[in-house]
């Protein structure tokens, strides 16, 4: 950010978003996977309410400029996606978000090349995340 206040937002959020990375990455590779699935599914919508109100009417989560913090954030919802397809339906400005990232040019273009894959976003010894 350029400002102290987009300085202080992109501090906060990176590690928001290291937090909430390590919530899904903890039961990910825990051998109880199927047990903590439901309790983490029912606390989504609030840590998801979370980003949307930080986020608010702003075009990238600092401000008006593109962040390194957008990337993180792009990535720890798109993964979240995959996990529980529906989880941004109730927040539009995150989903707003997504396909703004997503349609960045040089994004969109990795995006749509034989170099991308959606899975695995985790390593073999996770319980959810490691099969292509």
């Amino acid at each position: 950010g350029e400002t102290e206040e987009e300085q202080l937002r992109v501090d906060m959020l990176e590690n928001q978003v290291m937090d909430f990375r390590m919530s899904l990455v903890m039961i990910c590779y825990n051998p109880d996977f199927e047990k903590l699935k439901p309790g983490y599914l029912e606390q989504l919508p609030g840590k998801l309410k979370l980003f949307s109100n930080f986020l608010g009417s702003r075009k990238w989560f600092a401000g008006e400029k593109l962040t390194f913090v957008d990337f993180l954030v792009f990535d720890v919802l798109d993964q979240n996606q995959i996990f529980e397809p529906k989880c941004l339906e109730p927040f539009k400005n995150l989903k707003d978000f997504m396909e703004r990232f997503g349609a960045l040019e040089k994004v969109a273009a990795y995006l749509k090349s034989s170099t991308f894959q959606k899975m695995p976003i985790n390593n073999r010894a996770a319980k959810w995340g490691s099969k292509k």
